[in-house]
C-alpha cells in the first residue's frame, strides 16, 4: 500500500504524491515563544515527525521545516511584564522548547526559521499583494482584503458571516471589510518594529508563515500541517495571501490537522489554564511514556489526557523494553516490519501501529530458538524506530535516571533478600520486599532471576 493521507482541503483520503519524489516539502507550524509549551502542543511536533521519518525512508529525501514565532504580542506583554528586552523572552523560551522537543525524542527539523530572521521576505510579499490588489495600506497598517479572494473559506468550510463571527477581528476604521486581516502593524517606540514602506511596524502573525515557506520550500509545498484550531483563521489567512502573492499558484497540495488534546474533558490551552507544561511533565514522568501516551489516538482524533494514561504508557513500556531485556544476549539489527510501514500508509495510524508492536513483542516473549528470537527482536526494534520508541537499553529505562549508587544499593538488597530466601529466613526476605516496596522499588521473581522496576 502506498502512503495516504487525509487532505483537510478536500475531506478525503489521498495517495500522497510529491511534486520532486526525491524531496518532498512540508512545513508544520511552530511555537510562538513566550512561555513554555504544554503537552497539547507537543502532539503534531510527534506525529508529523513521524511522518517526517516515514518520508526520508520512502522518498530518501525531504525538506522539513518547522518555525519558531519570535515577534508577536504575546511576547511583547510577557516582556513588558518582566521589564526585559523581548529577545530575552524568546531566547530564553526557544532553548526550553527546544530542550523539551528532544526529551520527548522529537528529530529537530531541516529548517527552523525565525520570523525575526525573515523582515525583508515578509515585505516583499506584502509588496507583492499591494501591488497586486490583494491588500491595501491604511493609517500605517496594511490589511489583507479578503473580498480580493473567491476561495476564501475553502479549508475550513465557512460562509463568510461564520468567518467574520469566528476569527473574533477588531473592526477597526481603517479596515474597508470586518474580516480583513493585518499583514503589518505600526509599532510605537517601546515595540520591536522594523522601517518599512508602510513605517516603523511589525508584521502579522499570517504573513510570517507564508513568507517564511516560500523561502525555504518554494510556492507551492507538498504538505503544510499543524493543530486543527489552526485551520481558521490562520492557515486560511496563508492560504489567501500565498496564493495572491503567487499569481494564484496552489500554496500547499495536502493539509494535514491533529485533533486538540482534551484535559477533565474540556480542550487543553492556555487561554483556560489547563494546561499542562512539558517542562513540568518531563520531570514527573519518563518521557518517552508521554511521547507513547500522545501516539495511541490516531491524530485526526481528541485524545483525552490524564495521569491513568501516563501510567497505562508506563506500564505498557515496562512491558516491551522487560521483553527486549529478555532478549539482551540476542543479537539483532532494527529491521522496520511490513506491518508497521502499513499501519502508518494508513493515514499514520499510530494506534494499529502499537498494537503491531504488542503483538511482536508477544510473539518475541514465546520464542525460544535463537534465529526466531534475533528475528523478532529485530521486527520489535525497528516498529520501535519507526514511532521513536525503544531505543533505549533496557537497563536504562527501567533505572528511571537512578544514580549507579542508589542501583548498586538496590542489587546488595536484593542479594541479601536471595540469601534469606536460601537459608529459609522469610522474615528477613519479606522485609527488605517490604522496604523496597516502600521506596517504590517492585520485585518480580523470575526464571531467570529476580528483576526490579521502580513503580
Amino acid at each position: 500500500m502506498s502512503l495516504h493521507l487525509y487532505n483537510t482541503l478536500t475531506r478525503r483520503l489521498e495517495p500522497f504524491e510529491p511534486q520532486d519524489p526525491a524531496r518532498p516539502t512540508m512545513y508544520v507550524c511552530g511555537p510562538t515563544v513566550y512561555n513554555y509549551v504544554h503537552i497539547g502542543n507537543a502532539r503534531p511536533y510527534v506525529v508529523f515527525g513521524v511522518l517526517a521519518a516515514l518520508l526520508r525512508r520512502r522518498y530518501g529525501g525531504l525538506r522539513y521545516a518547522r518555525n519558531i514565532t519570535d515577534v508577536d504580542d504575546k511576547i511583547n506583554a510577557a516582556a513588558r511584564e518582566q521589564g526585559v528586552p523581548i529577545a530575552a523572552i524568546t531566547d530564553r523560551f526557544a532553548a526550553a522548547y527546544r530542550e523539551d522537543m528532544a526529551a520527548l525524542g522529537i528529530a529537530p527539523p531541516d529548517i527552523e526559521p525565525e520570523a525575526t530572521r525573515h523582515i525583508p521576505q515578509i515585505v516583499a510579499m506584502i509588496e507583492r499583494l499591494i501591488a497586486s490588489g490583494h491588500a491595501y495600506a491604511a493609517e500605517n497598517h496594511v490589511l489583507f482584503a479578503v473580498e480580493s479572494f473567491a476561495d476564501y473559506g475553502r479549508l475550513s468550510r465557512r460562509d463568510p458571516e461564520d468567518m467574520l463571527a469566528g476569527a473574533r477581528v477588531e473592526v477597526a476604521p481603517y479596515k474597508r471589510n470586518p474580516g480583513d486581516f493585518v499583514l503589518w502593524k505600526p509599532s510605537t517606540d517601546d515595540l520591536p518594529g522594523w522601517d518599512s514602506p508602510w513605517g516603523r511596524g511589525r508584521p502579522g502573525w499570517h504573513i510570517e508563515c507564508s513568507a517564511m515557506a516560500e523561502a525555504h520550500l518554494g510556492e507551492t509545498i507538498d504538505i503544510h500541517a499543524g493543530g486543527v484550531d489552526l485551520q481558521f483563521p490562520h492557515h486560511e489567512n496563508e492560504i489567501a495571501q500565498s496564493q495572491c502573492a503567487h499569481g494564484g499558484k496552489v500554496f500547499a497540495r495536502y493539509w494535514l490537522h491533529n485533533g486538540m488534546l482534551n484535559f477533565g474533558g474540556t480542550k487543553m490551552s492556555k487561554s483556560l489554564g489547563n494546561i499542562e507544561k512539558i517542562h513540568d511533565l518531563v520531570r514527573k514522568h519518563p518521557p518517552e511514556a508521554l511521547r507513547y501516551a500522545l501516539l495511541s489516538a490516531h491524530y485526526r482524533q481528541p485524545l483525552e489526557w490524564s495521569d491513568a494514561l501516563i501510567e497505562q504508557s508506563v506500564r505498557t513500556l515496562d512491558r516491551l523494553y522487560g521483553t527486549l531485556r529478555d532478549l539482551a544476549d540476542v543479537e539483532a539489527s532494527a529491521a522496520i516490519p511490513d506491518s508497521i510501514e502499513a499501519a502508518l500508509d494508513d493515514d499514520l495510524n499510530t494506534p494499529q501501529a502499537l498494537a503491531e508492536i504488542a503483538a511482536i513483542a508477544a510473539e518475541a516473549r514465546k520464542a525460544t530458538e535463537g534465529p526466531e528470537q534475533s528475528r523478532l527482536k529485530a521486527r520489535l526494534l525497528g516498529a520501535g524506530l519507526a514511532l521513536g520508541l525503544l531505543q533505549q537499553d533496557p537497563a536504562a529505562w527501567f533505572a528511571r535516571g537512578a544514580s549507579s549508587d542508589d542501583d548498586a544499593r538496590i542489587q546488595a538488597l536484593i542479594d541479601e533478600r536471595n540469601a534469606a530466601k536460601k537459608n529459609r529466613d522469610f522474615a528477613r526476605s519479606d522485609a527488605i520486599r517490604d522496604q523496597l516496596a516502600s521506596e517504590g522499588i517492585l520485585l518480580e521473581d523470575t526464571p531467570q532471576g529476580v528483576r526490579w522496576k521502580r513503580a
